[in-house]
């Protein structure tokens, strides 16, 4: 079966009965508000966009990626978009604490667009939730409760700077907590999800791109060890996409940086990624986004 996918952070609220969020790319709320999974809760699910939560007393079962997350002693943890998750809980949920959902959107034309890819805790490899002592929590509930008061207040142009600021405090706090935590231990779990992260996240970053071209589903595969049908039949299960499909996705989350943070021309931007031509590349991305490059950059101005 597919993973069901969530699109946009009004959908996620929909899907677990709570109003419609206050801004349309970014909410933060108490997660006692959700009482109770669906009664047809999906078996895996993706969601297009970034979510940390802070939980407490909780008595479900969350896997994430291949394996089962552990909550037994930490309270923060993070989901980044495309990854694969399901929650199961045998009663009514009995949790508390907070949720806060981010579309990747939101980050455009900020300092966060490349920042937050370097935040470690939101790779696969990671599989327990983060330790929290009292005061930390403290911390970061102060920061959530920020972020839900400027997101109810009436927006201004100070609005979207205020919150980022805001986001990328709680993230840099989580960075020393994840260092604190886990820099002496050995990072287990490695598995094909967590490889493939790497794989692409190291030939979209090559300079070396425009001599190279586009990664093909067969240099995936043979950087894996694993056949072309084999990988892609795999990441289907996985996630609900090839690996072709995968290879798209970064490849337009790396356009989408390149085209809110630079002065670039189209041409040349497409020429970085690989393309030998320009309108391969623009008819890629509209395929994608319902964008063209240009209406794309133009929604920043």
């Amino acid at each position: 079966m597919q993973p069901y996918r969530i699109k946009t952070v009004s959908q996620y609220h929909k899907l677990r009965g709570l109003p419609g969020p206050a801004h349309p790319l970014i909410s933060v709320f108490r997660i006692e508000e959700i009482t109770k999974l669906k009664d047809d809760e999906p078996n895996h699910i993706i969601q297009d966009f970034y979510s940390v939560a802070l939980k407490k007393n909780i008595n479900a079962t969350l896997h994430y990626g291949q394996q089962e997350y552990d909550f037994d002693e930490g309270k923060l943890f993070f989901i980044a978009p495309n990854q694969v998750y399901s929650l199961q809980a045998k009663n009514n949920l009995t949790h508390s604490g907070w949720l806060l959902l981010i579309h990747p959107d939101f980050f455009w034309n900020t300092s966060l667009v490349k920042k937050i890819k370097q935040y470690e805790y939101f790779g696969y490899a990671v599989n327990e939730a983060l330790y929290l002592s009292e005061k930390e929590e403290e911390t970061i509930v102060g920061i959530l409760q920020s972020i839900e008061e400027e997101c109810h207040s009436n927006i201004d142009k100070f609005s979207k700077p205020v919150i980022i600021s805001q986001v990328e405090l709680l993230l840099n706090y989580a960075d020393r907590f994840y260092h604190r935590q886990f820099i002496t231990r050995e990072k287990k779990n490695h598995q094909i999800l967590v490889r493939l992260e790497k794989i692409l996240n190291d030939y979209f970053n090559n300079e070396n791109l425009i001599s190279s071209g586009l990664p093909s589903v067969l240099d995936i595969s043979h950087s894996l060890n694993v056949s072309p049908n084999y990988l892609s039949g795999l990441l289907k299960v996985l996630t609900g996409k090839s690996t072709q499909q995968q290879i798209h996705d970064k490849l337009i989350e790396k356009a989408k940086e390149k085209l809110s943070i630079s002065e670039l021309s189209i041409s040349e931007i497409a020429y970085e990624l690989g393309f030998e031509y320009s309108q391969s590349f623009s008819k890629l991305f509209k395929s994608k986004t319902g964008l063209t490059p240009s209406e794309f950059r133009r929604s920043f101005n």
